[in-house]
């Protein structure tokens, strides 16, 4: 079977929300896998997708417990539903890392002392959003925990980071500029870390469902690297789906990987050759793939885009950047993109201004 990248790119679009738009916020990140806490506008990432992008809409699912902050990718902050954040927490403990005999040795934590650890933590956050200071104290304290102090209050969180990993804490509601923690399962839709190889098995057809078609280094850069589950035991959960789930298919002659589930919806998509998206920095459109992947970001745009650079889409491929100052959106498009598609440019300007809520101005520079 081989489709056109055109088609791919469409039925992409289609999945992750930005042709035609998701009923909640959770659908949105559930879809996507996980959405960059640390970068870009995860707001505007979300409410792009929504049908009915209403103001709040991502603070309420973080308030109510359908969204979960914590660390998940490449050790970073990430927006995971609650339902579903086990399945990615999981896989990121696949290297278990606080086993390492020179993590044990860097903070004196024998494996019954992690063990312990582990349970005194999720005490203390149990008790609803800790502040990161109370969270230190609470836990130092014990005099067998004392020697961590430095390390707990360390504000890279190297040492809280695999807690996070393991489901023990998660970031809380912001108060200030001092990070607050609570227990994952304070939320009614957290399920906990299923089994690794279930788990992989579960990441890897739910990233085909969303950035499919993919190549095998697409899902190593995603999954293989991005949670540390490392190739040979991705390239292992992916031959179990394969055959029965996941199939070979030709993008424009060259192998890719698709869900046998999504092959009809792929051939009957639809390309817009002239549809323009505006994204903010860091969105999953362009982090989910790679910024490698020079079938959604030209090779020479490559550095601006991994730097965070808001981009203009056209047909789903990178075609521009985009920045506000004093009320103006400039779009600095891409001169290999071709001529600027100027209505459908001010369509796409016209909604971003409305989930911005601001009064722009639009400019158009080609470079």
């Amino acid at each position: 079977m081989d489709v056109s990248l055109a088609q791919a790119l469409a039925w992409r679009g289609e999945r992750q929300f930005l042709s035609g738009g998701a009923r909640s916020v959770t659908d949105v990140i559930r879809r996507l896998g996980a959405v960059p806490a640390w970068s870009g506008d995860p707001d505007l990432a979300v409410r792009r997708r929504l049908s009915r992008p209403s103001p709040g809409a991502l603070a309420d699912a973080l308030d109510n417990g359908d969204v979960l902050k914590t660390y998940a990718f490449r050790g970073a902050t990430h927006l995971l539903a609650a339902e579903d954040a086990g399945v990615y927490l999981a896989v990121r403990c696949a290297n278990r890392q606080w086993e390492l005999r020179s993590w044990q040795d860097h903070y004196d934590l024998g494996p019954h002392d992690w063990t312990a650890l582990r349970e005194v933590v999720r005490d203390v956050v149990a008790q609803g959003p800790v502040r990161h200071s109370e969270l230190v104290d609470m836990v130092a304290r014990r005099s067998r925990f004392q020697h961590l102090r430095a390390g707990l209050a360390d504000p890279s969180h190297t040492l809280l980071k695999p807690l996070a990993w393991q489901g023990d804490l998660c970031f809380g509601p912001a108060e200030g500029a001092e990070p607050t923690f609570k227990s994952p399962s304070s939320s009614p839709r957290w399920t906990g870390l299923p089994d690794l190889d279930d788990a992989g098995r579960r990441a890897v057809a739910a990233y085909l469902a969303a950035y499919g078609p993919a190549t095998r280094d697409n899902l190593h850069y995603w999954l293989g690297a991005g949670l540390s589950a490392g190739r040979r035991r991705l390239d292992g959960w992916l031959d179990d789906l394969t055959g029965d789930r996941v199939v070979e298919i030709h993008v424009d002659g060259s192998p890719m990987l698709h869900l046998r589930e999504q092959l009809a919806s792929l051939v009957a998509a639809s390309p817009e050759p002239n549809q323009v998206i505006l994204l903010a920095g860091s969105d999953q459109w362009v982090l989910g793939p790679g910024t490698a992947d020079t079938r959604v970001v030209p090779a020479a745009r490559r550095p601006a885009v991994t730097r965070g650079a808001n981009v203009a889409l056209r047909a789903g491929q990178v075609a521009g950047t985009w920045k506000i100052d004093r009320g103006t959106l400039t779009i600095s498009w891409f001169a290999e993109a071709g001529r600027p598609p100027h209505s459908d440019i001010q369509t796409e300007f016209e909604r971003l201004s409305r989930l911005l809520d601001r009064d722009l101005t639009m400019k158009i520079t080609v470079s």
